[in-house]
């Protein structure tokens, strides 16, 4: 049974930091991409960042920059660093397992998905 859980969010300043992670259980973790999405109230849900297996990371423009996607493949565990957060940033963050070895920025390119957590930015 495959199991995504994501940890590391929380309520920080305008500029802060935060590092979410993403511990994931019964996959080959090395062979697959890893996305990061979010979803704020009343909004549909975005890309945020992905990895793919090679731990080739791609960002969505609103984060470049600020964002780094990593991955530990002995811990089948993949990072989200968020620097320099925005209020904008406010959201539910998820991580899902891709289907196959690369990332994508489309969430139906995901199989697995963990319960999300909670990312607040205040100014």
């Amino acid at each position: 049974q495959v199991q995504v859980v994501e940890s590391g969010g929380g309520l920080v300043q305008a500029g802060g930091s935060l590092r979410l992670s993403c511990a994931t259980s019964g996959l080959s973790f090395e062979w697959y991409g890893m996305g990061w999405f979010r979803q704020a109230p009343g909004k549909e849900r975005e890309f945020v960042a992905g990895i793919n297996w090679s731990s080739v990371p791609g960002y969505a423009e609103s984060v470049k920059g600020r964002f780094t996607a990593s991955r530990d493949n002995a811990k089948k565990t993949v990072y989200l660093q968020m620097n320099n957060l925005k209020p904008e940033d406010t959201a539910v963050y998820y991580c899902a397992a891709s289907v196959n070895t690369q990332y994508s920025t489309d969430g139906t390119s995901y199989s697995h998905w963990g319960q999300g957590t909670q990312v607040t930015v205040s100014t």
